[in-house]
């Protein structure tokens, strides 16, 4: 059987309305039937993939990151970041950036780190006159910073499929983490000019400036741990991830109740679950695709109509923009790499730099409509149209397609770190 009906199948199944994990896993067992493969070979496998250690950092860092949601955290880390740079032309919006950095390096998830500081974020910038299309734009845009600057639950499960270095991956996101975050910064910083909101205000008086910074500081505390310990060689990201957890606990004390705390617990509960059921469904997907070859094949014909490397990471490029508005994020993750990795290693592409580029794509996906998962978040937030949100998030679009095309002038970008971290 060609690729064609097997993907035309797919997107049958996913237009339809069944959960991508189903149309999946569904699909991938119809195929090891339609081979005369026992289906039993579906349950070893699945075992086999998933009975890995760094799986664990999953459902770790999603709690870690709703324990700090429910204790408010993004409050602090938005007061103290807007006590230093609110007195900037655009300063809130910037403060809003800053935040959403800070936040990323201890999160690992964009949902959370936009539900994090967007609660706090969208009614202060709303009441000071920014427009609330540019504001949910920056919100869902900010929050895929989670998922960029490391740690990063995409980073992880990447890491599994693949073989690579999990580290190695935290440490190449820095980089391109921190230029997305000066885009987002001057994009923020020229809407206001363009508004004639760029006069500079005095600033904020030094104790308030320390009064603010010293609330945030168990925050900024917690991320230090987790990214020196990670780059130290201390402790693996799993270890980080539960030290995480831990450091989380003792910040929240008095901050956040009991029910709360369950309310974080059951919301880290359903996200693993579902983050874990599309990894079973793409899993046994790729399983059957394996068998029959059609990476290869699929590799082959890639090969076939592109004849440089450049051309190749083009072409993904703009599959996976095209891909964005119709798969969740994980899914795309699951779905495709498998199926270009014998045509990186073909081309030459190293898979830790290709890594970072498939989670800045993965990014945009995540501000694209219909189905990005940011757009909804921030929506839900700020209690406005889907369309207003959408309005707001082409500046932040075009920086984080800026950044891969950096990547692929400027490799050192993503190797640098990676280089000085070994």
């Amino acid at each position: 059987m060609s690729a064609i009906p097997i993907l035309g199948g797919l997107l049958l199944l996913l237009g339809s309305g069944i959960p991508v994990a189903f149309a999946l896993g569904g699909l991938g067992l119809a195929l090891l039937v339609y081979t005369g493969l026992p289906p039993l070979i579906v349950a070893q496998g699945l075992f086999a993939s998933m009975d890995n250690f760094i799986y664990l950092a999953v459902p770790l860092f999603l709690l870690m990151s709703n324990i700090l949601l429910k204790a408010g955290v993004g409050r602090d880390l938005f007061a103290a970041t807007q006590s230093w740079v609110g007195h900037w032309p655009g300063g809130m919006a910037v403060a809003t950036i800053l935040s959403c950095g800070l936040f990323a390096a201890i999160s690992g998830s964009s949902v959370a780190t936009a539900a994090t500081i967007g609660t706090v974020a969208v009614p202060e910038l709303v009441a000071r006159g920014y427009p609330r299309s540019f504001v949910t734009g920056l919100l869902a845009a900010g929050g895929t910073l989670g998922i960029l600057i490391p740690p990063s639950i995409p980073m992880i499960i990447y890491g599994v499929i693949t073989e690579q270095s999990v580290l190695d991956l935290f440490l190449g996101g820095i980089g391109p983490g921190l230029l997305l975050v000066v885009l987002f910064t001057l994009v923020a910083i020229l809407h206001a000019l363009w508004r004639g909101q760029g006069t500079i205000k005095s600033p904020a008086p030094f104790r308030q400036r320390l009064q603010a910074s010293l609330r945030a500081l168990p925050v900024a505390g917690l991320a230090l741990v987790i990214v020196l310990g990670l780059y130290s060689g201390a402790f693996t990201p799993t270890e980080a991830s539960a030290i995480g957890v831990a450091l989380a606990l003792l910040i929240a004390i008095g901050r956040i109740d009991r029910k709360r705390f369950f309310a974080a617990v059951m919301e880290s509960m359903t996200t693993t679950a579902t983050i874990f059921t599309i990894v079973f469904g793409a899993k046994t997907f790729a399983m059957a695709v394996t068998l029959m070859q059609l990476p290869q094949d699929m590799a082959s014909v890639l090969m076939n109509m592109t004849s440089s490397a450049p051309l190749f990471l083009l072409a993904v490029c703009i599959l996976l923009l095209v891909l964005g508005f119709f798969l969740e994020a994980v899914a795309m993750l699951l779905i495709v790499v498998p199926v270009l990795l014998p045509a990186l290693y073909a081309f030459g592409v190293d898979p830790v730099w290709f890594g970072i580029l498939f989670v800045i794509m993965i990014e945009c996906a995540m501000i694209t409509p219909p189905v990005g998962l940011n757009l909804f978040v921030i929506q839900s937030i700020a209690g406005c149209d889907l369309q207003e949100v959408v309005r707001g998030i082409w500046p932040f679009l075009l920086s984080m397609l800026l950044v891969a095309a950096t990547m692929g002038a400027v490799p050192e970008l993503v190797n640098l770190p990676i280089a000085w971290g070994r």
